[in-house]
């Protein structure tokens, strides 16, 4: 088999990994993974504004205020004024959202994770170098996306 049909086999086996992976995450947890990592990142932080969502997911604030509109329909996050800063809006985490940090599965980004940091500093420079130049190719660069595995618009996860 010629190698671009390899690379391309092994393309698609992580995307249909990820695709079916997040199926499953959604089903069990009823978050996607995306709306599941910025309730993470809520937690952590105890309340956070969207701003800071945004910087620490590396995705534009219109893009955390759809996904945190959707944890609040769940009732999994609330937005409060700030007692110093009225201006400011806190997002914070209720206690059905740190249930659904609890119980949900391992979203395949954290098993990813678990893996890459094991591998030795080589090997880990080489996979992102190689990951950055196949983006390049497919003319992914500018693409908006946050640092875990999802299918689709992260806009519009459910």
């Amino acid at each position: 088999m010629k190698r671009e049909d390899l690379c391309l086999i092994a393309l698609r086996r992580i995307m249909r990994a990820t695709e079916l992976s997040g199926r499953d995450f959604a089903r069990i947890s009823g978050v996607t993974a995306v709306q599941f990592k910025v309730l993470q990142t809520v937690a952590e932080f105890d309340c956070v504004t969207a701003k800071h969502i945004a910087t620490t997911l590396r995705v534009s604030q219109a893009t955390v205020t759809s996904l945190v509109d959707r944890l609040v329909c769940k009732e999994l996050v609330v937005r409060e004024k700030s007692d110093v800063d009225k201006r400011r809006t806190n997002i914070v985490i209720t206690e059905k959202g740190a249930q659904t940090l609890r119980y949900a599965p391992d979203p395949l980004h954290q098993k990813f994770v678990r893996k890459f940091v094991a591998l030795e500093d080589w090997e880990q420079s080489m996979l992102v170098s190689s990951l950055e130049r196949v983006a390049t190719m497919i003319d992914a660069e500018d693409i908006d996306a946050s640092p875990l595995f999802d299918t689709g618009d992260i806009q519009k996860n459910n």
